[in-house]
């Protein structure tokens, strides 16, 4: 049986010995091996070893954060200001366009009207110096006083009429009171205030005779108003000299009021009727007149046809 030492005669190179030259002589030079390079002895296995990493200092860091937070607070600020530049140039086309639509609508005989009175709380639109023409704003800063001055005698009617009814008096003449105030004031402009403020804006016949018929019944009230017979609820409705001679002699105060509420109408009456004088007059003097006759004579015909 073959030992595992025995020589393979198969084998076709030399069996070298690494322990047959012990004086240190180099290997033979047919050997295919190469010898390893000699390494540091380290008992350690490289764990004691130190790697050097670069580390930033406290300094460093806080400096970066501020530039950090002053680079955030820029991209801010430039994000807040193209918000506000593109909400600026958003109002600029809005205002442009109300602005084109405004022209497009003058020049369509459209008027567009911007409410502007009273200056507190606007709820209508009034504008007579720039709207009236010169001649005729003296005439409607009249009208418009005459309005006012209803206004004026309805609020004071209430005051008077409250002073009667805690008095003792029914309750029904506030109720009355409150109702002439709440139907007057707003009736009293659509009816005629703003009849005559179109028609010497607009040179309108027809919102002249409009102004007529409905001033004529304006001023039919204030006279009414201003006498006040006993026909709703004994006349104590309405501050007129018949209820205040009936109260001056039971309760002075509430009569005092009434008589008030006569001098008011009765100024009203009077300025109201100088008023539809001074527009009848320039009516007839315009030449509205004729042509109030012939759209009225037209009207007829077509709604005869």
């Amino acid at each position: 049986m073959a030992s595992r030492y025995d020589h393979n005669p198969f084998d076709e190179e030399e069996e070298v010995n690494p322990f047959s030259n012990p004086g240190g002589v180099a290997p033979a030079k047919d050997s295919r091996l190469s010898p390893l390079p000699p390494e540091p002895v380290d008992f350690n296995y490289g764990r004691g070893a130190t790697i050097d990493i670069p580390m930033d200092s406290a300094a460093d860091l806080g400096k970066k954060e501020k530039e950090l937070q002053a680079k955030e607070a820029e991209l801010k600020r430039r994000e807040k200001e193209s918000r506000a530049l593109d909400a600026m140039n958003c109002g600029m086309d809005l205002r442009a366009d109300i602005r084109r639509r405004e022209e497009a609508a003058a020049r369509a005989g459209v008027v567009l009207e911007e409410k502007n009175w009273p200056p507190f709380f606007p709820i209508i639109h009034h504008d007579i110096s720039n709207e009236i023409p010169i001649h005729l704003q003296r005439m409607q800063y009249l009208a418009f006083s005459t309005w006012l001055g209803l206004i004026l005698c309805l609020l004071w009617n209430i005051i008077a009429v409250t002073t009667a009814w805690i008095k003792g008096e029914a309750v029904k003449i506030w109720f009355l009171a409150i109702i002439y105030f709440i139907a007057g004031v707003p009736g009293s402009y659509v009816l005629w205030y703003r009849p005559l403020y179109r028609a010497f804006r607009r040179d309108s016949a027809f919102n002249f005779g409009w102004f007529f018929m409905f001033y004529i019944l304006h001023i039919g009230f204030c006279i009414f108003s201003a006498i006040a017979p006993p026909i709703v609820f004994k006349g104590k409705s309405l501050t007129g000299i018949l209820p205040a001679i009936d109260l001056i002699g039971d309760q002075a105060l509430v009569g005092i009021f009434y008589f008030i509420g006569f001098g008011l109408f009765c100024l009203e009456s009077l300025v109201s009727v100088w008023v539809i004088q001074q527009v009848y007059m320039y009516f007839r003097g315009s030449g509205k007149a004729a042509e109030m006759k012939r759209e009225a004579a037209r009207e007829a015909m077509r709604a005869a046809l």
